[in-house]
């Protein structure tokens, strides 16, 4: 069997590289298809977990406090990300609800869970048990967790809305903010490497 230690796969046409040196913000692109095919991991297994745990936090913040409230002539109202799912559900568009819970609260929450999970037995440089399964799920968790998207319509929101009523946006637009950027920092860099590390 032939060594395979230093090689990578293309993801795209299944073209094989040996794998180079990368320095800060380098990346190196697939010959034949240009995809992506390794960049320079620039933060450590300690880095990541810390962020991964920042994320939880700034997730339960999120979910919890209100993301915006409104207010006309004495009477307010707030809501949570929660009560966005809610609201859906209570109409004839309920698949749309059960869309937005999985994509910006149940994609996200496990797309945490798992990077806390696999990061913090890879601090002890360990696999945590199921690591494949993690490191698929993953993968494939990541097209599905659209905070940003959501981040994006409730500013929409509060910018239609400011004209007409008067809107505070929350610690819950704030903290989902923040957890969009962590999100994309930490899942949508390349995770693949902790194959070869551990």
């Amino acid at each position: 069997m032939a060594n395979s230690n230093g090689l990578i796969i293309c993801e795209y046409c299944d073209a094989v590289y040996r794998k180079a040196a990368l320095s800060k913000h380098q990346r190196a692109l697939c010959v034949r298809c240009g995809g992506l095919i390794q960049r320079h991991g620039g933060l450590s297994v300690q880095q990541r977990l810390a962020l991964s745990i920042t994320a939880a936090i700034l997730l339960v913040f999120a979910n919890v406090y209100p993301v915006m409230s409104i207010s006309l002539q004495g009477l307010s109202n707030s809501a949570t990300l929660w009560d966005s799912v809610l609201i859906l559900s209570n109409g004839p568009i309920t698949f749309i609800a059960l869309v937005a819970a999985l994509a910006i609260i149940f994609a996200p929450v496990l797309q945490v869970g798992l990077l806390i999970w696999v990061f913090g037995f890879a601090v002890a440089a360990q696999r945590a048990p199921g690591f494949s399964v993690c490191m698929r799920s993953l993968e494939a968790l990541r097209p599905w967790s659209m905070l940003e998207v959501c981040l994006l319509g409730a500013m929409v929101a509060v910018i239609k809305l400011a004209g007409m009523l008067d809107v505070i946006p929350g610690i819950g637009l704030v903290s989902l903010a923040a957890l969009s950027v962590l999100i994309i920092y930490i899942a949508g860099r390349d995770v693949r490497d902790l194959w070869e590390c551990l």
